[in-house]
């Protein structure tokens, strides 16, 4: 089997790359909320573990267990007997991916997090990195699907400087800019700045990012 660890910040494709190697190896993808399957019931991790392994090999699927932090805190020290348990149930999770003769998959946030002497047990470690200017600009340029009009005034350029998100962000702004150009009611609406900027204001809102309309101002005004 092949087991591996994507690490990088959220947003940044750690579960889109899960879902085309699913797709290219047409195989099922078992996506895996790893902070739900952590009990505090001693012996009840592995339960749960057990049943999402069992299951995966009947149906030959690609496993993606997200929020490995959740379980892969750093261990180094061990204090109190919470934290021999825990190591027991990471023990538990990487032989069974060691085992497994499909595709397994950590993926994380918070890659410091992590015991390096329990990564070093996964095969293949790939970082996602945060989106610098020049591809958060591909990224706007790529995300459009063809059919979809679009205004001649959308400008790259300024959305990559001045918007700094994950393309997991752009992508939500871009469906959001989507709906609001639809929602103006025209026969043939396009996508146009005023509907970028007013959908990345909200993503900002939603991820708590501070929204300074000053530099948005302009775009704003009918």
């Amino acid at each position: 089997g092949i087991s591996a660890l994507f690490t990088g910040p959220s947003g940044t494709g750690k579960t889109m790359a899960a879902e085309i190697i699913a797709n290219e190896l047409k195989l099922d993808l078992y996506k895996i909320d790893l902070s739900t399957v952590v009990s505090k019931y001693v012996g009840e991790t592995e339960k749960n573990l057990a049943r999402i392994f069992s299951a995966a090999e009947n149906a030959n699927a690609i496993l993606f267990f997200d929020e490995a932090d959740a379980l892969f805190g750093k261990r180094t020290e061990v204090k109190d007997a919470h934290d021999r348990y825990a190591n027991i149930e990471v023990s538990y999770l990487l032989q069974r991916m060691e085992e497994y003769r499909g595709v397994a998959i950590l993926a994380t946030n918070l890659r410091k997090n992590m015991d390096d002497a329990f990564v070093r047990r996964i095969q293949y470690t790939i970082e996602f990195p945060f989106p610098d200017e020049e591809h958060r600009r591909q990224i706007w340029d790529k995300i459009w699907p063809e059919e979809l009009p679009r205004s001649k005034d959308l400008e790259w350029d300024f959305m990559a400087h001045e918007v700094e998100v994950a393309g997991g962000n752009i992508r939500n702004i871009a469906l959001a800019a989507a709906f609001l150009a639809a929602a103006d009611g025209n026969k043939q609406p396009e996508v146009c700045m005023s509907h970028l900027i007013r959908a990345t204001m909200r993503e900002y809102q939603k991820i708590g990012k501070v929204v300074t309309t000053d530099k948005f101002r302009k775009y704003l005004i009918k």
